[in-house]
C-alpha cells in the first residue's frame, strides 16, 4: 500500500517499492511506431489491432494555421450523445455527427474561449469547463486585459443544445479557481437534480472579483479556496438556477484541511510531486458509490453515496508520480488505474532516456479502505524529442472477462492495454502517427481514447477527430470484439463510469472460450467439446436449445474444478446459463 504518511518508515517503504518496480530506461525496440514520417495531415501511421476508419479535420475557427500547437486552439476532451460527439477546444467546442463513422461531419462549431473547454452532456444540457483568465461571461474572443473584471468568467458554463445547430448558454456558475475539469454526478435517489464536481487547478481569483475567494495557505486562512473541490447543484426543471452547494474538504486529515502530500520529492532519485491542494480529475462510479480522484500529489478514493458531501476513504502516494492526473475503475470496482501527467502534457517524456515508471499509469487494487499498488504501464514504443508524450485520458473497452483500457498518449498515439492481471499489464493494440514536425515540438496528438458504441474515438489535439475500429489479432479475437459491440449507450461522459452488463449472446460465451484457449485455462479437448456443443445449441431452437444450453452450462461448471482459470470457466458457464434462460 502507498498510503500518505510523512513518517520515516513510510518513506522507506515507498523507496523500496520504487526500486523494486523501476527499470532504469526504456528497452530498445523495433516497434513500427519508431521512425514514422512527420507531418500535419500527411504524417506516417502505424497500427496494430486498430483501423482508422474515419477522420474529421479540425475547423478553421478552432486552429491557428501558423502554429498548430497554439494553446489557444487545442482540441481537448469528448462527450457523447446519440450520433453526436461533443469535442472541447481551448477556443470553444465542436459537435460532430458520426452516424457515418467513415465520414464524421462537423455539425456545429462554437467560439467561446476560456481554457480546456472539457464538455459533458446530460439530456439537452451541455456543460463546459472554463479556467483561463481570458474567459468572458459573454463568450467573447477579445479576452480581458484587467486583473479584476466583472466581465471575466471562470467556472462551468451550461448550454442548452436542444437545437444542435444553435447551442444557447443558459447558465454560468463562477468558481474561485475556475474549472480545469468537471464531472457529472447522477444520484439515483434525487430525480430533481444532477451534480457537478468541479476541479479547479488555477490560482484563486481576487476576492475583489469574486467575494470569498482566497489563495492563502491553510495555516493562514481556514477558508482558503485551496484544498477543496466545488459541488454545483443543477435543478433539472430550472438549470438556469444552478449554484454551488458545498465545498468539500476532501484532503483533510482531522482538523488539518491540508492533510495529504505537501509537495517535494520522496527521497533521492524520486519524482518531485506537487502538493495536494486540488484535484485534476475525478471519475465517479455512482453505481458503486465511489469516485477516484487524481489530485496532484495523491490518488484518492471517495465515498459519494451522499454526492453533496463526498468523503475520502483511501489515499495513495507514489515516488514515481509527478502529477496525478486522471483515474479509471475496473468494471468490478476492485481496481483503479491512475495516470501521471509528468511534464504537463507539453513535453517529450516517452524517449528512450525516460523511465518507464515516470509519466505512466499506476494500477492499484482497492480493498478494505486501502489502495495497494500492483504495477505500472507505459507505452513500449519510444517517441522522439519533438513529440509531447505522457499518460493521458482513457476508459474501459467492454470485453467480457477482461479489464482492457483504451488511452490517449498525446503524440504517443492511442494504446489499448489489458490489466486483468494487475501485476502484469500488457499492450494489445495501438495507433500512432509520426510527429507534427521533426524540428519543433508542437502540442498535438491524442488527448483521449474512448469506446463508444463499437468504435474507439480519439480527440486529436492538432488534427481533429479520429474514429477507429478494432481488428482481431492473436491478443483479441473477433468474438471478443463482437461481444464488446453489444454494449451501446445513448449518452456517455467518460468521467462518469457505469457498470457494464453483457446481454445473453453466443458471442459473449465464445469470447470466454477464446480466452480460455489463449491462456490454456481449460484442456483443449474439453474446450473443443464446449465449442461444438455451443454451435449445436445455436442451431437448435425452442425447448431443444434451452435444454442443450442448460446441460452445457452444468457440464462447464463441473469442469471448473481443477481448471487453471476456474473463475473464467465459471463465467463461461454463467454466460451459457444466461443464454438458456433467455426468452
Amino acid at each position: 500500500m502507498l498510503s500518505v504518511s510523512r513518517s520515516r518508515a513510510a518513506l522507506v517503504a515507498l523507496l523500496m517499492l520504487a526500486s523494486a518496480v523501476t527499470p532504469a530506461l526504456r528497452a530498445q525496440t523495433a516497434d513500427p511506431r519508431v521512425g514514422l514520417k512527420p507531418g500535419l495531415h500527411d504524417a506516417g501511421e502505424a497500427a496494430k489491432g486498430l483501423d482508422l476508419v474515419g477522420h474529421g479535420v479540425k475547423p478553421d475557427n478552432m486552429q491557428n494555421a501558423a502554429n498548430p500547437g497554439d494553446f489557444g486552439f487545442l482540441n481537448s476532451d469528448l462527450a457523447f450523445q446519440g450520433k453526436y460527439v461533443f469535442q472541447g477546444n481551448f477556443n470553444g467546442f465542436q459537435i460532430w455527427d458520426i452516424s457515418n463513422a467513415s465520414k464524421p461531419t462537423l455539425r456545429t462549431s462554437v467560439v467561446c474561449p476560456g481554457g480546456q473547454g472539457d464538455p459533458s452532456i446530460y439530456g439537452h444540457l451541455m456543460f463546459m469547463s472554463v479556467e483561463e483568465t481570458r474567459g468572458r461571461v459573454d463568450c467573447g474572443a477579445q479576452g480581458i486585459a484587467d486583473s479584476v473584471s466583472k466581465d471575466r468568467f471562470r467556472g462551468v458554463r451550461i448550454f442548452d443544445v436542444t437545437d444542435i445547430d444553435h447551442p444557447k448558454q443558459i447558465a454560468s456558475v463562477q468558481t474561485c479557481r475556475g474549472s480545469h475539469t468537471h464531472t457529472l454526478v447522477v444520484d439515483k435517489h434525487d430525480k430533481k437534480n444532477i451534480y457537478v464536481y468541479v476541479s479547479g487547478t488555477a490560482p484563486a481569483r481576487s476576492p475583489t472579483e469574486m467575494a470569498g475567494c482566497s489563495g492563502k495557505n491553510a495555516s493562514e486562512d481556514p477558508n482558503t479556496s485551496r484544498f477543496r473541490i466545488d459541488v454545483i447543484q443543477v435543478p433539472l426543471a430550472a438549470p438556469q438556477n444552478a449554484k454551488i452547494v458545498s465545498n468539500p474538504r476532501i484532503f483533510a486529515t482531522g482538523k488539518n484541511i491540508a492533510g495529504l502530500w505537501n509537495g517535494g520529492d520522496h527521497g533521492a532519485g524520486t519524482q518531485t510531486t506537487s502538493g495536494t491542494d486540488q484535484c485534476h480529475d475525478i471519475t465517479v462510479y455512482a453505481e458503486m458509490g465511489l469516485a477516484a480522484g487524481a489530485c496532484s500529489g495523491n490518488g484518492i478514493v471517495l465515498d459519494i453515496k451522499d454526492p453533496v458531501h463526498p468523503r475520502r476513504i483511501a489515499e495513495a502516494s507514489d515516488p514515481n508520480f509527478a502529477y496525478w492526473h486522471s483515474a479509471t475503475f475496473s468494471n468490478d470496482g476492485k481496481k483503479v488505474v491512475y495516470t501521471d501527467e509528468w511534464g504537463g502534457g507539453t513535453q517529450a517524456k516517452c524517449r528512450t532516456t525516460d523511465k518507464m515508471t515516470w509519466g505512466a499509469d499506476a494500477i492499484f487494487s482497492i480493498g478494505k479502505g486501502k489502495l495497494t499498488q500492483e504495477s505500472y504501464y507505459k507505452i513500449p514504443a519510444p517517441q522522439t524529442e519533438t513529440e509531447n508524450c505522457v499518460a493521458h485520458n482513457g476508459m474501459l473497452v467492454p470485453v467480457p472477462g477482461r479489464d482492457i483500457m483504451a488511452q490517449g498518449w498525446y503524440q504517443g498515439g492511442l494504446s489499448l492495454f489489458d490489466f486483468t492481471d494487475a501485476k502484469h499489464p500488457m499492450e494489445i493494440a495501438y495507433f500512432d502517427r509520426g510527429p507534427m514536425s521533426a524540428e519543433k515540438l508542437y502540442i498535438s496528438g491524442q488527448w483521449a481514447a474512448y469506446w463508444y458504441n463499437g468504435h474507439i474515438i480519439g480527440s486529436e489535439i492538432g488534427r481533429g477527430l479520429d474514429i477507429l475500429e478494432l481488428k482481431p489479432t492473436d491478443m483479441l479475437s473477433q468474438n471478443e470484439i463482437d461481444a464488446a459491440k453489444l454494449i451501446t449507450t445513448t449518452e456517455m461522459n467518460p468521467q462518469a463510469q457505469t457498470r457494464i452488463v453483457w446481454p445473453a449472446s453466443f458471442s459473449v460465451s465464445r469470447a470466454y472460450v477464446d480466452q480460455l484457449g489463449r491462456n490454456n485455462g481449460l484442456a483443449s479437448d474439453k474446450l473443443s467439446k464446449v465449442s461444438a456443443d455451443l454451435s449445436a445449441a445455436e442451431q437448435a431452437s425452442g425447448g431443444a436449445r434451452q435444454s442443450a444450453l442448460s446441460k452445457l452450462a452444468a457440464s462447464i461448471r463441473a469442469n471448473a474444478r481443477g481448471s487453471r482459470d476456474s473463475a473464467r470457466v465459471l463465467a463461461l458457464a454463467e454466460s451459457v446459463k444466461k443464454l438458456a434462460d433467455a426468452k
